[in-house]
């Protein structure tokens, strides 16, 4: 069967959908600014007509990538950040079953990432991989033989959360000091330089302030990027995977310090694993949804 099938993106600051053939490339694409503050309820009204322009040409159940924490049994979010007010609690595949009138499968938008790279990216025709993204907070994804590690609740690979050194100033998104997202993402990045100069900037402002020669911008983004490597590079020896693939708007300002910093710590055993950048760009959740869509009922359960 080569009908296309439909893959949606619900992120706190946009919601994509796409009609994606069966080898993963993206045919057609719809995106709206997400109506977060106006509740779950419009969130997802957006995502379901965005879906229903690419309906007629799909087949099959709809896969959803969908910021926070999917519960695997029931296509429902355990818990959301504030990015979504209201959203944990969620049943979102079966909401939007009801509104599209077809099954729905969804799973966090980070692993569904890590899905759509090792379909049609820099994972391909690779069982096992680490996803890092790297954006504004930092998320993970563990794919082993082609299928995602959903863990005990759904949030297995959140690596955001391991303590990092260099990291004891600056708070992570979850609320606690320490840890890894709190250095090596764009908030992370934002917040050390908002210590070293009491100039408060977004992290993409940090970024192009290093690029540009800013010391304590380059100081900052070394830092963290050093730390970042670093801990992919345990995290590889925890983990063997066969590559680790890095995405996110932060990725590229990070990669060149965490490359060399995972290059100098990995153990010998895994000195052929690759730390790669992600290939996918924004397009990696909707073409890893559908993905999930097309006929692995066993990546994710269904909860639709």
């Amino acid at each position: 069967m080569t009908t296309p099938v439909v893959g949606i993106d619900i992120g706190g600051t946009k919601t994509a959908a796409a009609l994606v053939d069966r080898v993963g490339q993206v045919l057609e694409r719809r995106e709206v600014s997400t109506p977060a503050r106006s509740g779950p309820g419009a969130v997802l009204d957006a995502a379901a007509r965005l879906a229903t322009d690419l309906l007629g040409a799909a087949a099959g159940p709809v896969g959803v990538g969908t910021a926070g924490t999917v519960d695997p049994a029931t296509g429902g979010i355990r818990y959301a950040t504030d990015s979504l007010p209201g959203w944990a609690g969620t049943p979102v595949a079966d909401a939007l079953a009801a509104r599209l009138g077809r099954g729905v499968r969804v799973v966090n938008d980070v692993n569904a990432a890590a899905l759509g790279e090792c379909w049609a990216g820099a994972g391909r025709d690779r069982a096992h991989v680490l996803l890092v993204a790297v954006g504004t907070g930092l998320g993970g994804a563990v794919v082993r033989n082609g299928r995602v590690e959903a863990g005990a609740r759904g949030a297995a690979g959140e690596v955001g959360h391991l303590p990092a050194p260099g990291a004891e100033r600056l708070r992570c998104g979850c609320g606690r000091y320490g840890h890894l997202e709190a250095i090596a993402s764009g908030s992370g990045l934002a917040a050390a330089y908002s210590i070293e100069t009491g100039t408060h900037v977004t992290g993409r402002t940090v970024a192009d302030r290093a690029a540009a020669g800013d010391d304590v911008a380059q100081r900052v983004v070394e830092r963290a990027g050093t730390v970042l490597g670093a801990a992919l590079a345990g995290l590889v020896a925890l983990l063997d995977p066969e590559a680790v693939l890095v995405t996110g708007g932060a990725a590229g300002a990070l990669l060149p310090a965490a490359s060399a910093a995972y290059s100098a710590e990995l153990p010998a055993g895994w000195a052929d694993v690759p730390l790669l950048p992600a290939a996918l760009g924004a397009d990696a959740v909707v073409v890893g949804a559908a993905r999930l869509a097309i006929d692995r009922p066993d990546i994710e359960r269904t909860g639709g």
